[in-house]
């Protein structure tokens, strides 16, 4: 494999399981996003503060690349159970 297809698939794997998280039963109005209000729905330790170093681009929404960086710096769990 290719080191360009090797971080191809890397990124995918990393993001399916951030895809899978926005998309489950968190997102509850279904728009593929996750609001303050969805997060804390299904993890009610997460606080304003945390939410927002979550929210990188500032929209006030988490999509599945931020779920993603949250997951992996530990803010958010791996999938919603």
């Amino acid at each position: 494999m290719t080191p360009k297809l090797l971080a191809l698939l890397g990124a995918l794997g990393m993001a399916l399981p951030a895809t899978a998280w926005a998309q489950s039963s968190a997102d509850t109005d279904g728009d593929g996003v996750l609001t303050l209000t969805e997060v804390q729905a299904a993890n009610p330790e997460v606080n304003a503060e945390t939410f927002v170093r979550m929210d990188s681009n500032g929209d006030a929404v988490l999509d599945a690349e931020e779920v993603a960086e949250a997951q992996q710096a530990g803010l958010l769990p791996a999938s919603d159970g």
